[in-house]
């Protein structure tokens, strides 16, 4: 059972840590390890993936402890930035790269039929068109969102707008481009 521990003792286990000391280690990992699993979890989404992840989390701890400092950040705040931070990684790691739209048309079918052509031809007009009705920067933050495959709080940060501002972007501007689209 976890029991809620305070600052200058999660403190202390750290600075002991930063000596080598593996028992404040295992006692670290007692305190702290459900709830930085819990983070794991809520961002990886994936129970086998997030245990590998707390796993590795728990090295960084080991091998950054001598950076934390006393006094100049609360130390589970320190410890879920790790978590976070590590969490994020992976799934950017496994984020496929993004693929230009031409390269992905052609490797699609490398000899599609007049028929099939004539309609994809079409299909990207009207795509393209709509796009072209919505202001230049929505237009990008939804080719961004959802051909390129970047969260919305990437697209925040690089437009500098708050995420809910980038939510409501991206809602109303499928929104207006399922109204172009639809026959």
């Amino acid at each position: 059972m976890m029991t809620s521990v305070s600052d200058d003792k999660l403190g202390e286990l750290i600075s002991r840590i930063a000596l080598a000391d593996r028992d404040a280690f295992s006692a670290l990992y007692a305190h702290i390890g459900p709830k930085l699993f819990g983070v794991c979890l809520r961002i990886l989404k994936q129970q086998a993936i997030a245990e590998d992840a707390l796993q590795e989390i728990f090295v960084k701890i080991w091998q950054r402890s001598q950076s934390f400092t006393t006094g100049k950040a609360p130390p589970m705040a320190w410890l879920v930035t790790i978590a976070r931070n590590h969490c994020i990684d992976l799934l950017r790691a496994r984020r496929p790269d993004p693929v230009d739209i031409d390269d992905a048309i052609a490797l699609a079918d490398e000899a599609p039929d007049p028929e099939a052509s004539a309609i994809t031809a079409s299909d990207g007009r009207r795509i393209d068109k709509c796009l072209g009705e919505l202001d230049a920067d929505k237009a990008k933050a939804v080719v961004g969102a959802y051909v390129e495959g970047y969260s919305y709080q990437e697209l925040a940060e690089e437009y500098k707008v708050p995420i809910n501002t980038m939510r409501t972007w991206l809602r109303r501007s499928l929104t207006k481009l399922k109204e172009c689209l639809e026959p």
